[in-house]
């Protein structure tokens, strides 16, 4: 993992056409602002793993089963 120090108004760019830049900081919380190609998909890690999740237990059958309950 890289660390860096950022202040209010300063910004770091990943693979030249994703910005990050820390819009405020409030206490402990820092608001981020993402600049990046619609094609890129930006999901909190939250919401990631709850996807991933969904996704595997969709490959493993356990999605049908989900289904059938809702029916």
């Amino acid at each position: 993992m890289l660390a860096l120090t950022r202040r209010k108004g300063e910004a770091l760019v990943i693979n030249n056409d994703i910005e990050i830049t820390v819009l405020e900081i409030r206490g402990d919380q820092v608001k981020i602002g993402i600049t990046a190609p619609k094609e890129v998909p930006i999901y909190r890690k939250e919401v990631y793993i709850q996807i991933e999740n969904e996704n595997k237990a969709a490959q493993n059958g356990k999605g049908i089963d989900a289904l059938k309950k809702l029916l």
